[in-house]
């Protein structure tokens, strides 16, 4: 009975590893020959941030929008404002400014209004 279990685990072993590896190898096996794929992924983040740093510079450019509370993210073209703004047509103004550099495909405006400090 024991060698019984102990034959039924040790398969159950071997095919756990037997099917992980094929996961795995096959995972990596259609783009092992390609570089391109390797290349986009560490331009990726830099591109992100350049976009981001872009959108930025064009905020801060704009005249009546307020950008010390203002945090710009960037993925894939895709850009996040997020924090708060004084006056609340500001909200929109960052938002169109933001639609207008080169490389922003989507903005997401998270952007709140700033009512004060203390409560």
């Amino acid at each position: 009975m024991k060698s019984n279990a102990i034959r039924a685990l040790l398969l159950m072993a071997y095919m756990g590893v037997a099917l992980s590896s094929y996961a795995q190898s096959s995972d990596v096996a259609p783009n092992a020959g390609t570089s391109s794929q390797a290349n986009s992924a560490k331009t990726t983040p830099t591109s992100d941030r350049a976009l981001a740093k872009a959108v930025r510079r064009a905020l801060g450019k704009a005249q009546g929008v307020d950008v010390s509370n203002v945090f710009v993210r960037a993925r894939g073209g895709a850009v996040t404002l997020s924090g708060s703004v004084g006056d609340s047509g500001q909200i929109h103004q960052a938002e169109q400014v933001a639609r207008t550099v080169p490389g922003v495909s989507s903005v997401s405006n998270k952007l709140t209004l700033f009512h004060g400090g203390n409560g």
